[in-house]
């Protein structure tokens, strides 16, 4: 009997801990709650359910065993960690792996920081900033001027980030940083259109997977949850707008 307990125990915490990676790196809640049934019934754990949100999640193994709670109050974009969770899940669902080797393989996916360094995820962000403003037609002359505010906003959205913690704040900030730049540089003849400047440097900003998820999480019946991320993106959104709104209307 004992030996079961600390077996369903060990069940539950590889299940827990896939769920979290998968949150707290951005998968829709319906792929988290699928890949932890998925687990849990290549363990025979057949009466097993599960309950996903962008904050939290509810397992249990059935009525005879403890429902168990695990918080979650950060999240990012890692598609790294979710394909390597996936990866883990489908091995030990085909029994390639056993549960002890996934449970050490997800806490040391947990563990490592897949994000390129800092100063190259600044010059991507730069980078795509000046791509985007010639998608948008603008001006190579306008290329320097997009390619530094989307560098600089990003950055300071980085600064922000670790100094507050208040995701809203953070882009409110990088996007006035974004804002000011394009109006001294058209101001000083540094560039011509700061439409397309300030729309093009906001881009690395903007939440387009958080927005792709909170569809997909609304086609597929998880309601609260796309509601929730809906809503999140549209924080994001006024953030950003309402920062642009400030240097302009100055």
């Amino acid at each position: 009997m004992l030996s079961r307990e600390v077996d369903n125990e060990l069940t539950i915490d590889c299940l827990l801990l896939a769920g979290r990676i998968m949150i707290e790196s951005g998968a829709e809640t319906y792929r988290v709650e699928d890949t932890m049934l998925r687990m849990a019934q290549s363990q025979n754990m057949l009466d097993a359910q599960c309950y996903a949100t962008p904050t939290g999640i509810i397992f249990s193994l059935g009525k005879t065993q403890p429902t168990r709670i695990t918080s979650i109050s950060s999240r990012v974009t890692d598609l790294q960690k979710i394909s390597l969770v996936n990866s883990v899940s489908r091995r030990l669902t085909s029994h390639i792996i056993s549960l002890e080797d996934a449970y050490d393989e997800l806490k040391s996916i947990q563990k490592t920081n897949y994000f390129l360094p800092i100063y190259i995820q600044i010059f991507a962000a730069a980078l795509a900033s000046g791509c985007f403003l010639i998608m948008f037609k603008g001006g190579w002359s306008d290329f320097p001027t997009a390619f530094i505010a989307g560098g600089l906003g990003f950055l300071t959205l980085i600064l922000m980030n670790h100094l507050t913690k208040v995701k809203f704040f953070s882009e409110f900030t990088a996007s006035l940083i974004i804002g000011v730049i394009a109006f001294l540089a058209v101001k000083f003849n540094y560039g011509t259109e700061i439409d397309k400047i300030i729309i093009s440097s906001v881009m690395p900003l903007v939440p387009g997977i958080l927005i792709t998820n909170a569809v997909r999480d609304l086609m597929a019946g998880h309601f609260m949850s796309g509601m929730a991320k809906g809503a999140e993106a549209f924080l994001t959104a006024f953030a950003i707008g309402s920062a642009i709104a400030v240097i302009l209307s100055f």
